[in-house]
């Protein structure tokens, strides 16, 4: 059912007593996700909401409450640390919230996950979820969503809601949305998604959403091209961006032809995806690339 959580995800958080972390672990929880430890550095031996336990050290959290799992809203500076810590204590699946960690942190992190069976979703991401699981671990609204068999994988988060909101309305319902992040080095790319989903038996098909900026939509361009049997609609956005000027996310800047928008639209459509024109046509573009393979009556 969906691809990466389910019912069997054990929750841990790291930063669950800050702002942001509480807050969000909150709307995890109340969706049913299984949130079973936090780790706060100083904290340990607390209670969050009554509930939580809460730890100084990922090693002390495994050992009581066997996360398998770790969302982290630790403050920028020390969040590759965070994701370092969970991956040297062997949590197999790390979602990194954290907007603004410094690029060259995040080169040392990726770095020392290279080898290690971890995966890692984000940072700067809204994290994922399972509709019909009911598994939230990230900052997704949960109301918006809709038990179903289309995946979602997104760079942006705010089109990520946007593609959720309109599929919602028309009865389409998600099989797992999955929020890869927007900065330039992250831990997981398009292509695994895609891959993960070729291979879900509870997907049907997929809607990519991409942005200008390096070359990760030409690459899952070539995943649909060679090992996607099932239809994906792919929307890129940034067409109206000059050369050599940020957008939004940190990895969204035009840096040569291949990071235009115009050519990754290119080279979706060469590859066989059908193409969302616009923002406001994620919805009836997925509706009718449904109902064109024959997956919706």
């Amino acid at each position: 059912m969906g691809i990466l959580i389910d019912e069997n995800t054990r929750v841990m958080v790291q930063g669950i007593t800050g702002r942001e972390g509480g807050f969000h672990a909150r709307n995890c929880i109340a969706y049913g996700a299984n949130v079973v430890a936090g780790v706060t550095p100083g904290r340990g031996g607390t209670l969050f909401d009554d509930s939580v336990p809460v730890f100084n050290s990922v090693d002390e959290a495994i050992a009581e409450t066997a996360p398998n799992m770790a969302l982290i809203f630790v403050p920028p500076p020390f969040a590759a640390d965070a994701i370092v810590e969970s991956a040297d204590a062997g949590i197999p699946l790390i979602a990194c919230i954290t907007e603004g960690v410094p690029a060259l942190d995040m080169v040392r992190a990726a770095r020392y996950l290279e080898g290690k069976a971890v995966r890692l979703i984000g940072p700067n991401c809204p994290g994922l979820i399972n509709p019909g699981a009911r598994c939230k671990v990230g900052i997704m609204p949960g109301a918006i969503h809709l038990p179903g068999r289309v995946g979602i994988v997104s760079r942006s988060g705010t089109l990520t809601y946007e593609a959720v909101g309109q599929l919602t309305g028309l009865g389409l319902g998600q099989s797992t949305c999955v929020g890869i992040g927007g900065d330039p080095i992250i831990g997981t790319s398009f292509v695994e998604v895609l891959r993960l989903f070729e291979d879900d038996g509870a997907t049907d098909a997929v809607v990519l959403i991409g942005e200008i900026g390096g070359s990760m939509e030409q690459d899952a361009a070539a995943c649909i091209r060679d090992e996607m049997s099932k239809p994906v609609a792919a929307l890129v956005v940034g067409a109206s961006a000059p050369p050599g000027k940020r957008m939004g996310h940190a990895g969204a800047i035009i840096t040569g032809e291949s990071a235009t928008a115009e050519a990754k639209v290119r080279a979706f459509r060469e590859a066989g995806a059908v193409i969302i024109p616009t923002p406001a046509d994620i919805g009836t573009t997925t509706q009718a690339m449904l109902q064109s393979a024959g997956l919706l009556s």
